[in-house]
Formats: structure tokens, sequence, C-alpha cells
């Protein structure tokens, strides 16, 4: 892969406004990507500030190296629920705000070895570091129907589950599946298209699931959520970014549940009408701020 970035950055202004990063300040982007929020940051903190860019996926950290050359970053790899480490080997005893961008970066989908784009020919692999766990094509084809249906169900919200899940096992009895392509293919062949404004692939909803659970997305989520408090200077504010429901209502429950939290987004804050014009990706993205109580 490139390793110039053509990820495009969701919400910056928002992230911008609500994080109020100012000079000298010290921020945390715990999902580097193509770098866009780390330099948006980086350019308003200034020489006197620091962004520490932490991303658990190398190839992100290579993408963004370029882009940020000059600026006030120290890159990281590791998990962003792994913070209060991150820290501790800085010597950083608390930072002054945080923000996390849960969504895929294009350029994970630009590249075809990942499996990430349904057009894929590479392995289905899904994993943001590679060097870890299980990749998805051996999941899709070693788990049971029922098993496979649940996980479908449980983090992709997808109605159809079952008939994916009989649907993936008819055809691996006949080879099994290595590409994302393959697996779309089988996905669109058995779930009908939806209509109107918002059409999605069929096969939308069993990637995110699939990605989430060979990257345990949501208990690296519910993790960070806890320990970030405890990783932030008095009024320092949190701004996270998801993109599906079973992200968001975490984010939401934080906020008003954790008394460390004082949330500061009553209703999630949404991307305007013109920047989805631009970057289709953006349109489900929903950002939500707390402040350090």
């Amino acid at each position: 892969m490139d390793p110039a970035s053509v990820h495009v950055p969701v919400m910056v202004d928002e992230v911008i406004r609500w994080l109020n990063p100012r000079p000298g300040a010290v921020i945390v982007d715990g999902t580097l990507g193509g770098g866009g929020h780390t330099r948006a940051i980086a350019e308003r903190v200034g020489a006197g500030g620091l962004v520490i860019g932490v991303d658990r996926d190398p190839a992100a950290l290579d993408a963004a190296q370029g882009k940020l050359e000059g600026l006030p970053v120290l890159l990281a790899q590791a998990d962003f629920s792994d913070l209060p480490e991150v820290l501790k080997e800085l010597e950083l005893p608390a930072v002054d705000g945080v923000v996390l961008d849960l969504g895929v970066s294009s350029d994970q989908l630009a590249d075809p070895q990942r499996g990430f784009s349904f057009a894929a020919e590479g392995p289905l692999d899904l994993r943001f570091d590679k060097s870890r766990g299980e990749p998805a094509w051996r999941l899709v084809n070693r788990l049971s129907a029922r098993a496979l249906a649940d996980l479908i169900h449980q983090y992709g919200e997808e109605r159809y589950s079952r008939r994916i899940a009989q649907a993936v096992l008819r055809q691996r009895r006949q080879k099994p599946l290595k590409t994302a392509a393959e697996l779309a293919e089988v996905i669109r062949r058995c779930v009908p298209r939806p209509t109107g404004s918002r059409q999605i692939d069929p096969a939308t909803r069993t990637f995110q699931a699939l990605r989430i659970a060979v990257n345990d997305e949501l208990k690296s989520l519910d993790i960070a959520l806890r320990r970030i408090p405890d990783c932030l200077t008095r009024e320092a504010r949190v701004a996270i970014i998801s993109f599906h429901s079973l992200e968001d209502r975490r984010v939401k429950d934080a906020f008003r549940d954790d008394t460390r939290y004082n949330a500061l987004t009553r209703k999630p804050v949404r991307p305007t009408p013109e920047e989805t014009a631009r970057n289709p990706r953006a349109r489900s993205a929903k950002l939500r701020v707390a402040e350090r109580a």
C-alpha cells in the first residue's frame, strides 16, 4: 500500500470546536488513522503543546508519518484502551483532551490485502493489527451456523443473520471462503438489497459484525470509557465519533452514568449536509462530548 494516506477525516471542525485545544495543551488522538484530526489539533496546540497519535494499526502509523512531519506529534502503536500505559511510558500524569474516531479509515478500505472492502480479492482479514488475533476468513470457516448467525445478529444488528449463516455454510461445504469479494457475493445472493435514498450494500452489517468480533472492538471501547477519565486533567474534554448504535449507546451511557464525566452534548452532533455530500462515509457519524467532572 502507498504510505501516503487517502483518508478523509470526519467532522474535523466540530471536533475542534468541542475539544477546544489551546496552545500548549497535550491531547491524545486515540484513533490516528490518516492523521487528519491529529494535524488539525496539532496546529492549534502549537510548538508548546503535544498531540499523541495512537493506533493499533501499524500501517496507519506509517501512512500518517509524512503528513505530520514538523508538527508537535508523537506516535505510538497501541489500543486506545491502553491509554494509561501509553501515558505512563511517556511519563505524563494526565492529558488535556482525548478524541476517538471509531470508524474504519479509507486507507484500510483501499488496501486489498486487508479485506475491509467488499470488492477485495485479497484475504478476508479485517484485523487492525495483523500480528494479533484471528483473521475473519478463519472465523467464517470454523463457526457453526448458529454461532455465526448469533455473531452477525449481535454485532451487525442484521435481521437476516440466520439466512446469511446458512448460505455461508452451504458455500463453504463446496469451497472455503477466503476473500471479502467471495463473502460479499454469498450475502448478496441471499439478502434483498434495501430500497430508498440510503441504500447500503447487503454485506455491510455482516462485515461490520466480523470486524468488531476479530478486533474485539466493543470490549476495547468499554475498557477505554472506564479508564479515560483517570487520564484527564480537570475539565479536560473527551470527543468520541461513533458510526453505529452499538458504539453510540455505550458512549451515551458512559457519559450519562459515570460521575467522572459531565456530558456536554445532550444529543449527538451530526455532520453537516455539505460534509456528507463531499464524504458519504460521514453520513452515519455521531459525535458526543463530555468534560472531566
